[in-house]
């Protein structure tokens, strides 16, 4: 009984630690088109829960960047103006 008590708390302190050391979600994330050779579709603020399952993080100058190019942003979360992005 004791190992298992032991074994469950081993579980849940590897746990805790897991989540406490998980990266920081990126600030920005750009959402990308159904094949490689396809433009981006979309900007998101990092953690919007409008971004589709093809996004990767990008830095502040990339999301401008894309922007300018042409990807939309995010009716969501407003990536372009709500976060400053564009001024």
């Amino acid at each position: 009984m004791r190992k298992a008590i032991e074994a469950a708390e081993q579980r849940e302190r590897e746990q805790e630690r897991g989540i406490r050391d998980q990266p920081a979600p990126p600030d920005w994330l750009l959402e990308l088109g159904l094949n490689r050779d396809s433009s981006p579709v979309q900007v998101h603020a990092g953690g919007c829960w409008n971004a589709g399952k093809r996004s990767r993080g990008i830095s502040r100058d990339e999301a401008r960047r894309a922007l300018v190019e042409g990807a939309k942003p995010c009716g969501a979360c407003r990536a372009d103006s709500d976060r400053g992005l564009l001024d």
